[in-house]
Parts: C-alpha cells; structure tokens; sequence
C-alpha cells in the first residue's frame, strides 16, 4: 500500500472510531438550547473559491464539533439538512450511502441543522414525526442511522448565515485547502430510489482528482431555511388557530358506528377520554396538535367524552381551555359499556383509548391509555395515505 492510500485509510480508521465513540455517548446533553430571534437580514450563498468559514456547534449530543476535527480530510461536505423538511428526508439514504463509499477517500461529511424552532409551525412538520428542535436531533439521527456528525445551529444562525444554504438540503464541498469548490444539490431527482447523489459525487470526485469542478454551482430544491426573523409569521398563524371556534356534539350509537365505518378518504384518529380522567386531560393537547401537523392531508382527529350526559357544559369548557377546534362529541347515554361495545369490543374499558382508523374501517393502531406520540407520529406519516415524501 503506498502512503497515500495508507493516510487515506489512517484517515478514515481515526473518523470512524472517533464517531463510534461519538454514538455510544449517554443521550444527556451537555448543550441547553436558547434561541433567540434576530432581525431580519439579506443571506448570500458563500461564493465559489471562498473560504469555509469557521464553525464550532454542539451535535445531537450536545457535544462540541469544529470545523478543526475534520483538518486531515482531503474533502470536507457540509450538509445543511433538517428533520421536518420531506425534500430533505428524501435524501437522507443517499447522504448516508454516501459517506460509507466516501470515508475511505479522505472525504469528510458533517450535517448542519440551521431552523429556528421559533420560525417553524407545527402545519410545516406534516411529512415527518419530528420538528426541528435540537431535543429531536438525536431521535432522527439515531432512527435512520446517521454515520455522520449532526450539528445544531438554530440558536442564532451563527454559522448559517456564514454559509448561506437557501434551502434543506444545501450541500457545499471544499477541498484540502478549505476553499468551496461545489454548492447546490445533491443530485436532481428528489424521489428516493431514482438517483444517488450524482451531483455530488461528480464533484467530490473532481475536486479529489485535483480537477476544476465541471459544474461547480447547482440550483437547490427543498424547505426554505427556518430563519428566526419568519417567527412573526408563526405567531399570526398561531393566533389564527386560537381563534378558531369550538365546539361539542351528541354522539349516538349509530354517529359512533359512523365514525368507525370513516368515509372520510382519511386517516381518522379517535380518542375517548373524560374531564375526570387525569392522564387524558394531559393528553389531549398532544392529540389535538396532531390535527396542525398533519390535519391539511388526508388526517383528522376526533374526540368522544365519556362523561356523564349532565356535565356536557363542563366537557365544553375543558376543552375550550386546552383549545381544541376539531370534532368533538360526547355520548348521549350514561351506559359506558354501550360506549365501551361500540367503540371496539376489544377495548377493555380504561380511558384514555384511541383508535386510529384507515378509509373503510380498518383499525390500524389501538391503545388503550396514554399513547406513545412518537410511535404515533411515525405510524401516521409513514401510511402509504400520507408519506414521508411528495
């Protein structure tokens, strides 16, 4: 092995062990998140012969990374990336595949999540199980595998606004001497399954080459970065959604039999819970923001009070206090096991119960007490009615 191969896989040993170390770290943080919002400003994409500009941000561990970790690479590749974006899902498989075909050639990746928590709306978040907070980072790089580095910049933009991405994904790639010789996309087919991140490969593999870029700027496609300034945005949509009315009906056997069969062409989630009933007044804030999420695809929430026919005015109230402007009902007869039979005979009795509902009728998710959000997030972004992707 000649020595250049052999710094190369020195090289790729070192990045590999120190990640190895990096994942098996406890998941408690060292890193307490505080964004703040900024006042608005012109970014600019970095230019092509600029500099990369210095970076040190906590990684989904809270961990510090700089950009001086990686200063034996022959190629470093910023990704700027998130958890809420479908584009960015989308590419996700092709970043990871990536890295294991490129980690032996001295090619060095490092993903950077530049969104403000404060700027993003939880209606953005509908093709994913997460937002895209700093909390969330960990779950999303540890649920799809990440072997790359995964950096927090929505505090304040620092790096960010250094880089300029446009969109997530963005991905910038410099050479040994840390001057940007490709920006853009990683390739041009955002639908999983169809392309492998050629644009990128091309250019890595130029620049390893120690050849000019042939196409050395691409035009991206995804979310727009989740800039702090946008937060004032947020806020009217927030205020639009509190000023929404709401409401409580009488349910009857057959309006319960109705829901079940969900002619709605929807996902259909039905909770059934009670004023009395801690855990399921806790709950209820949970399950009434699934309908933001994903409530402008083929989704809906639908709640049914077990309470005593006598304390509708009471049912009315809690829920204008948790403030929820969906479907609500309360069954018209004190019988909780007539309740109990129409809703699912399978159901042992305990509140909270949910059920989540495919067009037709077919139950695909039931659980009797609080539910697990995150398996129910992912249970109703991954059915083939939804999608992760577009």
């Amino acid at each position: 092995m000649n020595k250049i191969k052999l710094s190369k896989a020195i090289f790729a040993f070192i990045i590999a062990l120190a990640y190895a170390a990096c994942t098996t770290r406890s998941a408690d943080s060292v890193f307490t998140p505080s964004p703040v919002v900024l006042e608005s400003q012109d970014v600019t994409t970095l230019k092509i012969g600029a500099p990369a500009p210095f970076f040190e941000l906590p990684d989904m561990y809270g961990h510090a990374v700089s950009i001086d970790d990686f200063k034996n690479a022959q190629v470093l590749v910023i990704a700027f990336i998130c958890n809420h974006c479908p584009t960015a899902q989308a590419y996700e498989d092709r970043l990871i595949s990536f890295v294991k075909d490129y980690q032996e050639k001295g090619v060095a990746v490092v993903a950077i999540n530049p969104n403000s928590s404060l700027a993003l709306l939880p209606e953005e978040c509908g093709y994913s199980d997460l937002d895209d907070s700093f909390e969330t980072m960990l779950i999303r790089a540890n649920h799809k595998g990440y072997n790359f580095p995964y950096l927090y910049d929505g505090d304040n933009h620092a790096v960010s606004l250094q880089y300029g991405p446009v969109t997530t994904p963005h991905v910038f790639v410099f050479d040994n001497k840390r001057l940007l010789r490709y920006t853009g996309r990683f390739d041009g087919i955002e639908k999983p399954g169809e392309a492998n991140a050629e644009d990128l490969r091309i250019a890595v593999d130029e620049v390893l080459a120690g050849k000019t870029v042939t196409n050395p700027v691409t035009k991206t496609f995804g979310c727009s970065v989740k800039w702090s300034w946008k937060s004032d945005w947020a806020q009217r949509v927030e205020k639009e959604w509190n000023q929404k009315p709401v409401s409580l009906d009488w349910i009857d056997v057959e309006g319960i039999d109705s829901l079940l069969v969900n002619n709605s062409g929807k996902l259909r989630l039905i909770n059934v819970w009670a004023t009395w009933c801690t855990p399921c007044v806790m709950e209820l804030p949970d399950l009434i923001s699934l309908q933001r999420i994903y409530g402008a695809r083929d989704f809906e929430v639908i709640t049914i009070s077990a309470d005593k026919t006598s304390q509708k005015d009471k049912v009315l109230k809690m829920l204008e206090n948790k403030h929820a402007p969906i479907r609500n009902f309360i069954f018209n007869e004190d019988d909780k096991y007539k309740l109990i039979e129409t809703v699912d005979a399978s159901w042992g009795g305990a509140i909270p119960y949910s059920l989540l509902i495919e067009p037709g009728g077919n139950i695909i998710y039931r659980k009797q007490g609080v539910v697990d959000m995150l398996e129910l997030k992912r249970v109703i972004v991954e059915h083939p009615l939804l999608g992760r992707y577009f």
